[in-house]
C-alpha cells in the first residue's frame, strides 16, 4: 500500500469512528427528549437526521411498531465499512 493511502485510510477510520459516536449519542437522545433548542442537540440532529431519513426511505421496514431501527442499521453499516478499511491498512 502506498505511503499516501495509509494515512488517508486512517483518517477515514477516525471519521467513521467519530460518526459512530455521534449516531450512538443521537439514538440515546431520542430516548431522553432533550431541549430541541440546545445547540449541541441541534448539531447532532443535523449530522444524523439526513442519514436516518435516507435509511428510512430505502428500507421502509426499519421503523417497526414506533421503534426506529435506522441508527442500528447505520451503526452496522459503518462497522462493516470500518472493518474493511482496517483490513486494507494492515
Amino acid at each position: 500500500m502506498s505511503f499516501i493511502m495509509i494515512p488517508v485510510l486512517q483518517l477515514l477510520h477516525t471519521l467513521i469512528t467519530l460518526y459512530i459516536i455521534v449516531v450512538f449519542v443521537s439514538a440515546i437522545l431520542s430516548f431522553v427528549r432533550p431541549d430541541p433548542y440546545n445547540p449541541i442537540v441541534q448539531t447532532i440532529y443535523k449530522l444524523t437526521e439526513p442519514v436516518f431519513d435516507f435509511v428510512r426511505k430505502k428500507i421502509p421496514f426499519v421503523v417497526m411498531g414506533g421503534i426506529d431501527l435506522s441508527p442500528l442499521v447505520i451503526l452496522l453499516g459503518l462497522q462493516f465499512i470500518d472493518n474493511i478499511i482496517l483490513q486494507l491498512v494492515r
